[in-house]
């Protein structure tokens, strides 16, 4: 081929249709969640001297397919899919969304996921949500805020990096050992409160911050959530190299997933997420 036709090629349009992952994965938002995790189960609430304990959630596009058993949710997204035909339906207000998949997903269950959980998935934008034990026994939060900021949310997307690690093994459970010291778990709650006003701020260190005080806490409680005995990965060793160079980082859920590191600057082999700020940004159909 000569140099022309080189050149031509190069210039010749790309017609194919931009990547649309629908048919594959559903319009059904995924879920990240930041720093204060824990604190939804009433287990955990209701030992905080200082409530309402808070952990901040991301109610992400379904741009990209997420690992299963990685702290994303997967396993209340497949429920959504299921009980709302691949679409959050579009005349529902997320309250009520969120409480319906809670009842759906957790029907029987003797340790039920946490209402983080559907909220994150189902409330557009970043949202604090505050838990106290004393309100509905700690199912449901308190207090919910959301910022749907543009400025904020673009701030959010460029800062959390994703690093994929590996999914929670067969046969883990992060429960097996419980310190459940109240100063600990009063930590925990203020870490989500430190998140959510680090994110409103933009201050990348106060992040950072955040995320490395909230997985001392896990550390603390549930050690189980970064040492059992079936994960191959040694998952601390491996967190405190990134907190080393980086702000902060913490994982996506426990028994690791995804290490999410906070950052101006792109941690290398990782990936950004896109969030869903409203309703109708996430396919244009008015169902996300």
């Amino acid at each position: 081929m000569t140099r022309a036709q080189e050149a031509r090629r190069e210039k010749k349009p790309d017609r194919r249709p931009p990547l649309d992952l629908t048919p594959a994965i559903g319009n059904i938002p995924f879920r990240m969640a930041l720093a204060g995790g824990w604190i939804d189960q009433p287990f955990v609430s209701r030992l905080n001297p200082d409530p309402p304990g808070s952990m901040v959630v991301v109610s992400l596009k379904p741009d990209i397919r997420f690992m299963d058993r990685a702290g994303m949710a997967t396993g209340t997204r497949r429920v959504a899919r299921r009980i709302w035909h691949d679409s959050l339906p579009a005349d529902r207000d997320p309250a009520s969304l969120a409480r319906e998949l809670y009842r759906a997903e957790n029907a029987g269950k003797a340790d039920p996921s946490g209402s983080q959980d559907m909220i994150g998935m189902v409330y557009p934008g970043i949202s604090r949500l505050d838990y106290d034990a004393e309100f509905e026994g700690g199912v449901f939060p308190r207090r919910i805020e959301t910022c749907r900021d543009p400025e904020v949310v673009r701030w959010l997307e460029k800062t959390v990096h994703l690093i994929p690690v590996a999914p929670r093994p067969e046969g883990y459970n992060p429960l097996g050992e419980q310190r459940l010291d109240p100063r600990w778990i009063a930590r925990l709650g203020r870490t989500g409160r430190d998140c959510f006003e680090a994110i409103l701020r933009r201050d990348v260190n106060a992040l950072g911050a955040s995320f490395n005080e909230c997985m001392l806490c896990w550390e603390a409680i549930l050690p189980c959530t970064v040492r059992h005995p079936s994960l191959q990965i040694d998952l601390m060793s491996l967190l405190k190299c990134y907190q080393r160079s980086y702000p902060g980082a913490m994982y996506s859920g426990c028994g690791g997933g995804y290490l999410l590191v906070a950052s101006r600057r792109r941690p290398p082999g990782s990936f950004q997420v896109s969030i869903r700020a409203s309703p109708e940004n996430c396919h244009g159909n008015g169902h996300c």
